[in-house]
């Protein structure tokens, strides 16, 4: 886990409740500190559908085995 920026912190302005009311996502999306994980594409979705295609049910070929 990383320090606590006290600055960013303080700059928020926040009661202390207010504070204490945050889930650690929600305060680090406020401070500016995002996952910095970019979203899916439509060039990686499209891989997946290749890779893993439905029938025409909607059930996937590993579902389909398992219930053999």
């Amino acid at each position: 886990m990383s320090a606590v920026n006290w600055p960013d912190l303080m700059r928020a302005g926040m009661t202390s409740d207010e504070f204490w009311a945050l889930t650690p996502s929600e305060l680090m999306v406020m401070l500016g500190h995002g996952s910095g994980d970019a979203p899916m594409g439509r060039a990686r979705l499209a891989d997946l559908l290749r890779l893993y295609p439905d029938d025409a049910r909607g059930a996937t070929r590993e579902m389909k085995a398992q219930n053999e």
